[in-house]
């Protein structure tokens, strides 16, 4: 093992090779030092070209930094991720076909790590049937020519089975906070844990190299030996980066990382409008012990809201990254948590998740057909990703979508414990037809799993293969505000009830007094 300088390894990496980056979102993990100093090699030289770049979660701020460093035209001709979101600037370029762009289930990705280190054939697995994954639809193209195969389908014991094949990694960028001088890394002040030693594990069997990116390097044996999370015989090359932030948005939070616990006053609560409705009707539908998983987008809001009702230390949230228990958090630095029990490794949470070790997940929708089926991944003229939406909606017990009833420009009023609408969005996202499908409906009342649909002014549910209007918001007008803005009408067998009143009044709505936690305190 040596110590190199980001310049160092950057020239390390060759024209057509496949680079992986470790990370999360805004910065987490993300070994930024490395990838802006290849970016800048590019710039400056030209080389390296031609790369296939993979990252399990989307890395980046949704600017310039991230991946976003290698979104040079002649620099990178195939992406493999989950989301492209966080780095913007390689979604025209798998538009224009400028780039083989592949979105694939996080859970997936960071499973494949396991598997391509112990050499196995690929990761079989249920998880992307019926879905624009399945090789049946796009195989989870988003841009470009399919030069190779990556996932194919099988059947096992008359079932359908989805075959992810291994892909070649040549280099892999990672992240810790200490390296000792034996090369053994420590991830202690991280917001998040990744995959990296499955990584690390999969790039040395197929003898490429692995750098790792630190914030500081301890004597040789000066680590605890329980802390290490990637031992030294993984690691080719150490890059000493002391300015290393925790994330892009925080430079270093200890409740991040499990050295402290907040008081739940702490947790910023959402600001009232419609997030903020929408995330506390979602949250009507937890229950006490449920475990949860808590997605991205709009549904991030529904642990500031359970902070806020006093219900944290009642339920069980969850997210992909790897915590289970306390607030996964909201806003740039989403991804991370706070107070939480357990940290673990993403791809055994993701062994849970597929398991069915979901009670309720709480994800979000931009499209939703008259059959339920929900799309994310691709949508207006932009690709998103799919991140770990698939694994978690596809295996949980029961699934909250949520989302305003439409898009572009909607502005609402709360007044008197009643809903009105200023301006409406210029989208509809209730449509004849959606761009891709991210959730299948059929499939999903199939295997019995249920279905929610929430917005700021109507809840749905996905019964009998359909949409069904179960409630409306008080103040509106179900012709004028609801099926005049819908590509379809809902199954109605009833007149819809209206929503909780409570949910458009500032204020805490006292949910830690409803029924169902009222019995648990009891007991």
């Amino acid at each position: 093992m040596k110590f190199i300088t980001a310049q160092d390894a950057a020239r390390m990496v060759r024209d057509g090779d496949s680079l992986i980056a470790s990370g999360s979102g805004g910065g987490h993990a993300v070994p930024e030092a490395l990838l802006a100093a290849l970016g800048e090699r590019f710039r400056e030289t030209g080389a390296p070209g031609r790369l296939t770049l993979s990252h399990i979660v989307g890395i980046g701020d949704r600017g310039a930094r991230g991946a976003a460093h290698l979104a040079q035209p002649g620099m990178v001709s195939r992406v493999i991720t989950s989301a492209l979101v966080d780095a913007p600037a390689f979604i025209p370029m798998a538009l224009n076909g400028e780039i083989e762009a592949y979105t694939l289930p996080q859970g997936v990705l960071a499973q494949m790590m396991r598997d391509m280190a112990a050499g196995r054939p690929g990761l079989i697995t249920r998880t992307g049937l019926h879905t624009f994954v399945d090789p049946r639809q796009s195989g989870g193209l988003q841009g470009g020519v399919m030069s190779e195969t990556r996932v194919e389908l099988m059947m096992i014991d008359g079932e359908e089975w989805l075959r992810f094949l291994p892909f070649a990694i040549d280099i892999a960028f990672l992240r810790g906070t200490t390296a000792d001088e034996d090369g053994n890394i420590s991830m202690e002040q991280e917001a998040i844990p990744g995959e990296m030693l499955s990584t690390a594990q999969a790039v040395r069997r197929m003898g490429g190299k692995v750098i790792v990116q630190v914030k500081r390097v301890a004597k040789a044996g000066g680590l605890r030996q329980r802390e290490v999370k990637v031992p030294g015989i993984l690691v080719d090359h150490v890059v000493v980066v002391p300015e290393q932030s925790q994330t892009y948005a925080t430079q270093y939070d200890p409740s991040y990382c499990g050295e402290m616990r907040v008081p739940l006053g702490s947790i910023r609560p959402l600001p009232f409008g419609p997030r903020k409705i929408i995330a506390r009707r979602a949250a009507m539908e937890l229950r006490p012990g449920a475990v949860c998983n808590i997605g991205a987008g709009i549904s991030t809001g529904i642990s500031s809201v359970a902070a806020e009702e006093a219900l944290l230390d009642r339920i069980i949230l969850t997210n992909e990254q790897g915590f289970i228990g306390g607030a996964p958090l909201t806003g740039p630095d989403s991804g991370a948590a706070q107070n939480w029990h357990a940290m673990v490794d993403q791809p055994y949470q993701f062994d849970f998740y597929d398991g069915g070790g979901i009670d309720r997940a709480f994800l979000s929708f931009v499209e939703v057909n008259s059959r339920g089926d929900v799309n994310i991944s691709r949508f207006n003229g932009t690709i998103v990703g799919i991140g770990g939406f698939v694994n978690i909606s596809q295996n949980a017990k029961e699934t909250v979508f949520s989302g305003t009833f439409t898009a572009g420009g909607l502005e609402v009023a709360c007044e008197g414990g009643a809903l009105r609408i200023v301006t409406e969005g210029r989208h509809r996202k209730f449509r004849d037809t959606i761009e891709q499908v991210s959730y299948s409906g059929a499939f999903a009342t199939e295997e019995g799993r249920r279905a929610l649909f929430v917005t700021e002014r109507a809840v749905f549910r996905l019964a009998g293969g359909r949409l069904r209007l179960e409630e409306i918001a008080p103040g509106m007008d179900l012709e004028r505000d609801i099926l005049a803005h819908m590509d379809f009408d809902p199954d109605m067998p009833e007149a819809p009830r209206l929503m909780d009143a409570r949910l458009f009044a500032s204020g805490v709505m006292g949910l830690s007094g409803d029924a169902a936690f009222r019995e648990m305190a009891r007991s």
